[in-house]
């Protein structure tokens, strides 16, 4: 375990390195540690000004990416940086709140970072700017998409009807674009009518349907698409309303968190296809899901965590623990049996071992 400063993103791993992406006083900071043991590697650091309008924490939100020996960043207050890997020498920077008028929303910019290919995609919701892509190795704008405002959930990349499409849930609805020219495949409008209202979780999606969730009295639809054309296979408020907590799916099974974090969410496993219940646990309140195999890792925003089967039969209790005393809403990494997640002070590793 090592101290950790201000934010919601929580640590990304791969090849024996995990970014940790936060702020200490008014610098946000890319660590570098080694995965296995804590050790650190590099420290990169840049100037931060962003101040929380609701005076929640003033850390940056967004998971930062690893790709092609590089890493990205997107800060709170809409710095875009790549950095590389083995160094920590920064290799580009791109202001998108000034060069795109972006505006920071109600609390700050969120996106994580998505690469595919030589491009890097984010919705930052800027004039004529929705949605940009960036060239990977210069940070130059390759293309502009959609007038989209920013939302607080991370694009996919999905094959839908044989075609790659990145697929992001904005502000306003469900956006898919072709990664590389930008081109608009698809959208569909899902928005809370409330205007004090956020749509923040990761959309799922399998063959040619797409699952988006939200919360504040619209909740969830599934579509399937066929080219630009889009059909409701169904859509309520009562199956899985998600507020901030994305879905996992096992088997045609998805798995999250129902209803408002502030009122208590239940932990639900719904029918991908039908949103059929088939069933509802509460008394957790809120949190996230990660699955492992056919194991769900639920990591509790008081600090528990459980291992519960991917199951539609019932909420089955595999492991739990308590394993921090402090508030998590930051999403944990897994990697090589080893579970990584921070809290408001602390990043912390845990290895995992079968029951």
């Amino acid at each position: 375990q090592t101290p950790v400063g201000a934010g919601f993103a929580g640590p990304a791993v791969a090849d024996g390195k995990l970014i940790q992406f936060h702020r200490i006083d008014n610098e946000e900071i890319v660590d570098c540690l080694n995965a296995v043991n804590g050790q650190p590697i590099w420290r990169a650091r840049y100037d931060a000004d962003y101040v929380d309008d609701f005076r929640f924490d003033n850390g940056p939100r967004a998971v930062p990416a690893i790709a092609g020996g590089r890493v990205f960043t997107h800060g709170a207050h809409g710095m875009v940086h790549a950095w590389d890997l083995k160094t920590g020498k920064a290799l580009w920077k791109l202001d998108a709140r000034t060069q795109f008028k972006a505006p920071k929303g109600f609390f700050g910019f969120a996106c994580s970072p998505l690469v595919v290919g030589n491009t890097v995609l984010l919705n930052i919701g800027g004039a004529q700017a929705g949605i940009i892509g960036l060239d990977v190795a210069s940070g130059k704008v390759r293309w502009r998409a959609t007038e989209e405002p920013a939302s607080y959930a991370s694009p996919v990349l999905a094959t839908i009807n044989e075609t790659q499409q990145a697929v992001f849930f904005t502000r306003e609805g469900l956006v898919s674009v072709d990664p590389a020219t930008g081109k608009v495949r698809f959208s569909h409008h899902w928005r809370p009518a409330m205007r004090a209202s956020v749509n923040a979780c990761t959309p799922v999606i399998l063959g040619d349907l797409v699952f988006a969730s939200t919360s504040y009295g619209k909740g969830a639809t599934l579509l399937a698409v066929n080219g630009a054309e889009l059909k409701t296979v169904w859509a309520n408020d009562t199956s899985m309303s998600c507020h901030y907590s994305s879905c996992v799916m096992n088997n045609g099974l998805l798995f999250g968190f129902h209803g408002r974090q502030e009122a208590g969410a239940d932990l639900r496993c719904v029918d991908f296809k039908t949103g059929r219940v088939h069933w509802s646990q509460p008394g957790l309140r809120s949190g996230t899901v990660t699955r492992a195999g056919d194991d769900l890792l639920v990591l509790t925003e008081r600090g528990e965590l459980i291992r519960a089967a991917a199951s539609a039969n019932e909420f089955q209790v595999k492991q739990r623990a308590r394993i921090t005393r402090g508030e998590v809403r930051a999403y944990p990494a897994l990697a090589q049996g080893r579970f990584y997640f921070r809290d408001g002070e602390t990043l912390r590793c845990l290895q995992l071992k079968q029951p």
